[in-house]
């Protein structure tokens, strides 16, 4: 199905801002190193999608540079106003924008609290990125389409540069984040699967997307793309809280999507699962996975050929064109969804 949506433009331009990103952002990783130098915990402060990133941004820390993350509740300082010791603390502030304002008076008052700031944005000059201690800017260029595509890709590129710049062994993601370019841009040539999921999506009444570990923020942007684009309400969840309750109401009315990286630890668990799903009656798409996960799935698309680590880079890429087709299928305007602005700011 061909598209002309400045969306699906602004996907196909991932490997370009990918490639971009890395470039600019490697040579960063010393200033980062130093900056986070006797700094024991990193706090991530995002909304929306940029949130998603930071969940990657997160696992990919506390898995790859053994240090203690969290996700920050930026009201603590907006609203409530209180006083914290962050002596300790490395801010990573994210904001497409670098202009929402709640994300900006965070990473103010973090800093009059004792951290260490990073800003995460896309806009160089951005009120964030001239107040934190290091910019990360990324390249992906302007993006007019209200859903974030390719922005969320330089998002993760930046995620891995930091995992990347404290982590004891840079090189061992250094390699893959790389390698990620290539697989992006074929992941968007040879688009396996695509219009069969955007079509099962299309006619889905109710979705839950799930996915865990390194792959969980993945699962969350692709439900959260899902609700912004083709307007259906629908829930994101981690295996493990699927499992805690939610996974008793998944019938035959269910349409499950599940995210796994081709390896880890978590690659059996997604296989076991897609297979107990369907046996509740969902009908259940797969992104990634390895080949017990596709036997286990009602329709697979491939993901990229990169460790888990890095997967989330090129899973969230079939995902992000099934959404754009699957909301041309629904007669709407994936660049402009209802009531979205492309800079939301809340109160």
């Amino acid at each position: 199905m061909t598209a002309s949506t400045r969306m699906a433009h602004e996907i196909a331009e991932g490997p370009h801002a990918l490639e971009r990103t890395l470039a600019d952002l490697l040579p960063l990783r010393a200033e980062l190193r130093a900056r986070a130098a006797g700094r024991r915990r990193v706090l991530f402060a995002a909304r929306g999608t940029s949130d998603n990133a930071a969940v990657y941004g997160r696992y990919l820390l506390e898995t790859q540079a053994g240090i203690g993350t969290a996700l920050a509740a930026p009201s603590v300082a907006t609203h409530y106003a209180v006083a914290q010791d962050l002596s300790d603390a490395l801010v990573v502030s994210v904001s497409q924008s670098g202009a929402t304002r709640e994300i900006v008076d965070y990473q103010e008052w973090a800093r009059t609290q004792g951290a260490a700031t990073v800003a995460v944005t896309n806009v160089a000059g951005s009120e964030l990125a001239e107040r934190a201690d290091v910019a990360l800017v990324t390249g992906a260029g302007p993006e007019v389409a209200v859903p974030a595509t390719k922005t969320y890709l330089a998002q993760l590129a930046a995620m891995g540069v930091l995992a990347s710049a404290l982590s004891p062994d840079p090189v061992v993601l250094e390699e893959p984040l790389l390698r990620s370019v290539g697989e992006v841009s074929r992941l968007l040539a040879e688009r396996r699967g695509v219009s069969e999921l955007a079509a099962a999506l299309a006619e889905a009444a109710t979705v839950v997307v799930s996915g865990r570990g390194v792959v969980l923020g993945t699962a969350l942007e692709i439900a959260l793309k899902l609700e912004e684009t083709c307007l259906r309400p629908v829930r994101g969840y981690s295996y493990a809280d699927l499992r805690h309750g939610p996974v008793s109401v998944v019938g035959d009315d269910t349409t499950a999507v599940l995210v796994s990286a081709p390896d880890g630890p978590f690659a059996p668990a997604m296989a076991q699962l897609a297979a107990d799903l369907r046996g509740r009656g969902a009908r259940v798409l797969g992104i990634g996975g390895d080949d017990a996960f596709a036997a286990a799935c009602d329709l697979v698309v491939p993901g990229p050929r990169l460790p888990e680590a890095v997967a989330p880079l090129g899973l969230v890429v079939p995902a992000q064109l099934a959404v754009e087709e699957s909301a041309r299928l629904l007669g709407l305007d994936p660049d402009a969804p209802r009531s979205l602005a492309k800079v939301t700011q809340t109160d």
